[in-house]
C-alpha cells in the first residue's frame, strides 16, 4: 500500500496507507532526498544499537513536507510546476504522505 505519484518522471508524492505492514525496515524516498521517509516493524523489545549517521552534504532547493493524517480525510490535489492540475488522491486516518514537488 505504497503509492508514488509521478508526472513525467518527476516524483510529486509518496503515500503510505495506514494498512501498510511489512517486517523489518523500508525506506521509500530516493537516496538523493535531504530527508528519508521510512517504515519500521520489529518484534517487541527489539533494540536498535546506538549509532550515528554519516554526514552527507546536501543542498536543499525545494521544501518538502510530510503529513500524518490523525483523523478524517484529506483530498490532495497534485499540480505540475506551472500550476496545471494533474490528479487527486484521498488520504485517510493513519495515512502518511510526502509532498515532494509540484
Amino acid at each position: 500500500m505504497i503509492e508514488e505519484i509521478k508526472h513525467q518522471e518527476q516524483l510529486l508524492g509518496i503515500i503510505i496507507k495506514s494498512s501498510y505492514e511489512k517486517d523489518g525496515i523500508s525506506f521509500f524516498t530516493p537516496n538523493n532526498f535531504s530527508q528519508q521517509l521510512g517504515y519500521m516493524k520489529r518484534e517487541k523489545n527489539y533494540h536498535i544499537e546506538p549509532h550515528v549517521h554519516n554526514p552527507v552534504k546536501r543542498e536543499v532547493v525545494w521544501t518538502q513536507e510530510v503529513l500524518f493524517i490523525k483523523s478524517g480525510k484529506v483530498r490532495v490535489d497534485f499540480y505540475n510546476d506551472s500550476k496545471v492540475y494533474l490528479e487527486s488522491r484521498v488520504i485517510e486516518k493513519g495515512d502518511v504522505i510526502l509532498l515532494a514537488s509540484g
